[in-house]
């Protein structure tokens, strides 16, 4: 099983995740938000990096025994998944946001053959709305999607409900009750961060920094 505290304490470590519950931050969707993780910042520093690709690689190998291909999510998943299926000797492609508007038009790079078990490759899971997109693409396309890995989620629960209803099994590698835990434990964040926190983790769509 994934060490979902040591992969906290890593991503902790060289800052991929910070925590501001007095100034939030506002995510892309307007949603203020006392957390801000950006995972491609792991990319910089090789030994959390290989940490992190081996955590991945170990869950797909044990959730995931039946894959034939592994396929990223672009831009932040492409690297975790060429890694990956680099270590476990699987084929490789990833998805782009929208096709190309030169070339070959192609949404999906790489080559991918009807009914392939593929496991897909995210950084970060935060509602799945997007994730689940990518595995839409790929089913059109004609592969079987048997699950997800990801370094990092929120653990909402309009995720939870988005991934059963599309019957996708998902994993990451640490998630954010784990890393808040972790936070306190380290006295990074108070008791009251804490609840504040928490708070925001329940309802983060309507959370205010109040």
């Amino acid at each position: 099983m994934t060490n979902e505290k040591a992969v906290a304490e890593k991503l902790l470590q060289i800052n991929a995740i910070k925590l501001s519950p007095q100034q939030p931050f506002t995510w892309a969707s307007g949603w203020k938000s006392p957390i801000y993780c950006d995972n491609r910042k792991v990319l910089s520093f090789p030994y959390v990096r290989d940490f992190i690709k081996s955590e991945m690689s170990s869950i797909i190998f044990e959730k995931f025994p039946e894959a034939d291909m592994l396929a990223g999510v672009a831009t932040a998943g492409i690297a975790w998944g060429a890694m990956a299926a680099d270590q476990l000797k699987l084929p490789y492609i990833y998805v782009r946001p929208k096709p190309k508007e030169h070339g070959l038009g192609n949404q999906i790079e790489g080559n991918l053959e009807k009914g392939q078990k593929v496991v897909v490759i995210e950084d970060l899971i935060s509602t799945g709305k997007s994730s689940l997109q990518v595995c839409d693409v790929l089913k059109a396309a004609g592969a079987d999607i048997i699950g997800m890995v990801s370094i990092f989620t929120y653990g909402f629960n309009e995720a939870d409900e988005a991934f059963k209803a599309a019957g996708i099994n998902y994993h990451s590698l640490t998630n954010y009750n784990t890393l808040i835990n972790l936070a306190v434990e380290k006295g990074i964040v108070s008791a009251d961060q804490q609840k504040t926190l928490l708070n925001w983790s329940s309802n983060p769509s309507n959370w205010s920094g109040n």
